[in-house]
């Protein structure tokens, strides 16, 4: 119930909050309006992130990484004392984690070394960056077409339920999808004000974040470049010499950023890399973990995160695209939406977060678009229709908003198997393991115990007692006959 009553009054308090900012906006005073908006995105992200439990896929497992490199940042570590033998090769129960670049686990590593292990502090990097990105995407907006497009841009970008759900840990990829978009967001930017100010300290930043997006998922973020000669190009300040050579600084200054993690890793944990490697190219070819689907997975999953006539802008700037072939500004966004569309609908494994990357620029065409009809409104005699595509242009992002935020339903956001986790930690645990429990990377992050879903034989137990440690086993009325006559076992029960 105090879900549905918190939800209900951030959707007034927003929906009143919006309807304020467009009214700014629509009185040129777009620095008020845009503030406006960051505040309101933030306070959805908030909101939404206010789940006190890990979930699921994947954020546990980043979490529990996370926690673990507080005290070794040099070490990604899912068991960081493994006491049961596993497969390196398992990303979900191995020791040394490898399965993620290190940019976003550091970055939450950090957090709850500032403010403690806790759900809040594990999502307040992505809640700041996502946040930071409605900005930046009135900043590129402003750019690439004018003050009033970016506006709606950033509102696009405010509001997008896929953004705030990634952000709150809910769905798949998380957090890594999160840094991965708001760097490689804010290494164009900075691309943007070094192509307007010809300042090398822009440049720089614009490599740095480029090394950046690539320590934190990998080499898609290499869609900067052209978008980043594109622009450089299209300002008209460079000669080619002088291009050549600011596009080397770029390259280089992001290889300085995330080569040396690469070849420590490989140094120092020479099988997981490897593994980890060859891994990620499997991506390419074979369908990894289910995660299938047919080549236009990507084109049809649009519709779902960013509307479904989102077809109508893309159609329409296209056709512009067509018709104004040497619009340089034109090719960097398509770009940014094509080239990772063609890419990932031709790999085998197939996930949403994949384009995250390229929301930006499907916001900034959408709002182009949308101003295009409403500047034609009085020039046809279908005004009617153009009204009810306005409509829905805003009506069903913000639909999608509310779906994936869930403020209305009755949601257990303080489940009693966390509180009971908790109550653990009042003791010392660091000689302490936990078996038979069916949530032990959660177990792990929020105790100093080492747990696992699993029951081992008895002579594994016995070994475990034998080495001084302190076996706990959690009672889920199905444990073995034996357990109950062994010595040495505490057998309590954890399982809501």
């Amino acid at each position: 119930m105090d879900n549905i009553i918190f939800g209900i009054i951030t959707v007034i308090i927003c929906t009143i909050g919006y309807l304020f900012a467009f009214k700014l906006h629509k009185e040129d005073r777009y620095k008020t309006a845009v503030l406006l908006l960051v505040f309101l995105g933030l306070i959805l992200r908030v909101y939404t992130s206010m789940d006190f439990y890990l979930h699921d896929w994947d954020e546990k497992y980043h979490a529990l990484v996370a926690k673990n490199l507080m005290q070794h940042p040099l070490k990604p570590t899912l068991y960081d004392n493994p006491l049961l033998p596993y497969d390196y090769r398992s990303w979900v129960g191995n020791h040394v984690w490898l399965h993620k670049q290190p940019l976003a686990l550091w970055a939450m590593a950090g957090s709850m070394q500032i403010f403690g292990v806790n759900e809040i502090a594990l999502r307040l990097p992505s809640i700041l960056l996502s946040t930071i990105g409605i900005w930046l995407t009135f900043s590129l907006g402003a750019y690439f077409f004018n003050k009033k497009v970016a506006f709606l841009a950033a509102f696009f970008y405010s509001i997008n339920g896929l953004i705030i759900e990634l952000t709150a840990g809910r769905v798949a990829t998380d957090h890594i999808d999160i840094f991965f978009l708001f760097f490689i967001e804010i290494a164009i930017f900075f691309s943007m004000l070094f192509a307007r100010d010809k300042k090398l300290i822009y440049n720089v930043l614009a490599g740095i974040c480029l090394g950046a997006a690539i320590l934190s998922k990998w080499l898609p973020a290499l869609i900067v470049l052209p978008i980043w000669l594109l622009i450089i190009y299209d300002s008209g300040k460079f000669t080619i010499k002088s291009l050549v050579i600011q596009f080397t600084i770029l390259c280089t200054l992001a290889i300085a950023v995330f080569l040396p993690w690469q070849i420590y890793i490989h140094s120092v944990f020479p099988l997981e890399a490897g593994w980890e490697s060859t891994y990620n190219f499997k991506h390419l070819t074979e369908v990894i973990e289910e995660r299938s689907g047919p080549f236009y997975y990507f084109a049809d999953k649009i519709r779902i995160n960013y509307g479904e006539l989102i077809y109508l802008p893309l159609g329409w700037f296209f056709w512009k695209l067509y018709k104004s072939p040497y619009d340089k500004r034109a090719w960097a966004l398509s770009l940014w939406f094509l080239v990772p569309l063609i890419f990932f609908s031709a790999v085998a494994t197939k996930m949403q977060g994949y384009m995250l990357f390229t929301a930006p620029a499907l916001f900034m065409i959408t709002a182009a678009f949308y101003y295009t009809l409403h500047d034609h409104i009085n020039k046809t005699k279908y005004k009617w229709a153009i009204i009810i595509v306005l409509i829905l242009l805003i009506g069903l992002p913000a639909r999608y908003t509310i779906e994936r935020m869930k403020p209305f339903d009755e949601r257990d956001r303080h489940p009693e198997w966390v509180a009971k986790l908790k109550e653990l930690n009042k003791e010392d645990l660091s000689n302490v393991v936990l078996l038979n429990y069916k949530y032990p990377i959660e177990a792990m992050f929020y105790t100093d115990l080492t747990a696992y879903p699993v029951l081992p034989d008895q002579e594994k137990i016995k070994d475990l007692i034998h080495n001084g440690y302190q076996v706990i086993i959690n009672d889920d009325n199905n444990i073995p006959e034996y357990i109950y006559s062994m010595d040495g076992l505490v057998i309590i029960k954890l399982t809501p």
